[in-house]
């Protein structure tokens, strides 16, 4: 499997192959070809970052679909869904070398 399964077992409900694009939550996908291995929307060019960085500076859901014309309402409230599953999460802060 491919490295992102260690840390989003949780999340995963399904593998395409090893190299190929990996579905976590319902709607957010990792594929390391997008975006850096980011976690995205639907295999699309657009970060959850990006959308919860907009919700965050107050946008609402609504000018985030204007701003994102094939973005879906259930895109953003997976989007919230994933962010807050991340926070459900313990976290262990390591030096590196």
């Amino acid at each position: 499997m491919s490295k992102y399964k260690q840390y989003f077992s949780l999340f995963l409900i399904f593998v395409v192959n090893d190299d190929a694009m990996e579905y976590i939550a319902d709607r957010i996908t990792i594929d390391e070809k997008i975006c850096n291995g980011k976690p995205t929307i639907r295999g699309k060019r657009i970060a959850v970052q990006t959308i919860l960085e907009f919700l965050g500076a107050g946008e609402s859901a609504e000018e985030i679909l204007l701003q994102y014309p094939s973005l879906e309402p259930e895109d953003i409230a997976a989007c919230l869904r994933f962010a807050s599953d991340m926070m459900n999460r313990s976290f262990v802060i390591k030096t590196v070398a």
